[in-house]
Parts: C-alpha cells; sequence; structure tokens
C-alpha cells in the first residue's frame, strides 16, 4: 500500500489559515466579533505561557482523563461480558441505545441532583456518556469475533474463559479502540459544556464563556483553539496506541 505524505494535513491548516485572513481582511465579519488569525494564536500563546488559559487547560484535561479512565474500566470488561452472550445484548440493547442516543446535555439536571454543583457532576455525566460509547463497541467487536478463530481455540480444548480472555478479547480490539476514541472525544464535548454551564470557575469551557461575556474575543476563539487541539491530541494519541499495539489488526 502506497503511504500517504505525512504532511498532507498541514495543506488543510494553511488553507484555514487563508481563508481567516481573507475573511478578516475583506472584513466579511465585523473585524471586534473575528479577531486576525495573528492576534487569537498571540492570545493563545500568552495564556498557554503563564496564563490563565493554560491552568484552564490543565483543569479540562485532568477532568476529561479521569471521566474517561472510569468509563473504560467500567465499558471494557462489562462489554466483553455482555458481547459474550447475543441473547444477553440483546436483552439489554434497548436500554444501552435508549441512553446513548440521549443528549448528554439534558442529563445534566439528574447528574446535579445526585452529586450538586462541582466536579463530581462534570466527571460523572461526562464518563456516563463515554462509557455508553465504549461499551457498544467493545460488545459488537466481541460479537463480531472472527467464527474461524474461536472455532479453532474450541477444538483445541481452550476453555470459555480462555476463549473468552485469548480470542475474544483480542479480536475485539480494534473495535474497542474506536470506542475508546469515540468515547474521549464525546467525554471532552461534555466536560467543555459543563464547565460553561455548571457553575465552573475554571476549565476550556469556562474560559470560552467568560471571554465571550466580556467581549474578549481574542481569548475566546484562543480557548476554542485550545480545546479543538486538545480532542485532536487525544484522538492521536490513541491512534498511536491502536497502531502500536493492534497493528494485527485486519490480518
Amino acid at each position: 500500500m502506497k503511504r500517504l505524505d505525512p504532511l498532507l494535513p498541514i495543506v488543510g491548516v494553511v488553507g484555514l489559515i487563508v481563508v481567516w485572513y481573507l475573511a478578516v481582511w475583506f472584513q466579511v465579519v465585523d473585524p471586534v466579533l473575528l479577531p486576525s488569525p495573528t492576534n487569537t494564536f498571540w492570545a493563545f500563546w500568552k495564556g498557554m505561557n503563564g496564563g490563565a488559559l493554560g491552568f484552564d487547560f490543565l483543569k479540562t484535561v485532568q477532568r476529561t482523563t479521569i471521566s474517561t479512565l472510569i468509563a473504560a474500566a467500567i465499558a471494557i470488561p462489562l462489554g466483553i461480558f455482555l458481547g459474550s452472550s447475543e441473547r444477553l445484548y440483546r436483552s439489554v440493547e434497548f436500554i444501552i441505545d435508549f441512553f446513548r442516543s440521549t443528549p448528554a446535555s439534558a442529563m445534566f439536571p439528574l447528574f446535579l441532583v445526585l452529586f450538586g454543583v462541582g466536579d463530581k457532576t462534570k466527571i460523572s455525566v461526562a464518563a456516563f456518556g463515554a462509557l455508553l460509547v465504549i461499551l457498544f463497541n467493545v460488545a459488537y467487536g466481541v460479537m463480531n469475533a472472527r467464527k474461524t478463530r474461536l472455532l479453532a481455540a474450541k477444538v483445541m480444548g481452550a476453555s470459555r474463559l480462555r476463549v473468552l480472555t485469548d480470542v475474544m478479547l483480542l479480536e475485539s480490539l480494534p473495535q474497542t479502540f474506536i470506542g475508546l476514541r469515540n468515547g474521549v472525544s464525546l467525554a471532552l464535548v461534555i466536560i467543555v459544556v459543563a464547565e460553561m454551564f455548571i457553575g465552573s470557575t475554571d476549565g476550556l469551557g469556562h474560559r470560552v464563556f467568560e471571554a465571550q461575556q466580556l467581549f474578549e474575543m481574542p481569548d475566546m476563539y484562543a480557548a476554542i483553539f485550545a480545546a479543538g487541539a486538545l480532542g485532536y491530541g487525544l484522538n492521536l494519541l490513541f491512534l498511536l496506541v491502536e497502531r502500536r499495539f493492534v497493528h494485527w489488526s485486519g490480518k
């Protein structure tokens, strides 16, 4: 297979910056509402180097990481257990799909009642949303494990536990990593939204909302850029780990 040029993604970044400069130059949007890329990147640089943005960035990373770890710790073993029996999974499929399809923001009032205003609510609702995505992918990964390998393991006398851990678990890893990548992205989205609206004093969501209220547009766009960079970085991290440990996928 022909390898793609790793520098290709830069083309899109350069194109976006050029369009941004043109929009500012021709005043497609009010200059007060759309600062230049230079002003935005300068605000980002100052904020990340000793400014409030760097602290808020780390708080969002912390909350997203904790919520994703909680979700993965529950969803992966539960997904393997449910996926090992299709009848068992089908019996709870409606509940999983129902809550997976429910917007996480609609769950804020419930979690506020349960945990009050604070980090527990933000982390819990993000973990809940990520858990369902990961669980769904893990279960389907187990159910779609290649029948030939399962049959070969059983013919060689492997116990049900060995089949589950040595065959089903490994066969489900590609789908599991898809779930993890989707889960961490969803957790980040929920955390940022929660930081905007659930009594936060820090975090990227709070930084975006506060800058918007104070009409500090460069700072607002800098915080949005930081959130986007964080999401991209987390997805890339999981992708690199997947390529390192699931290099046999599809073979």
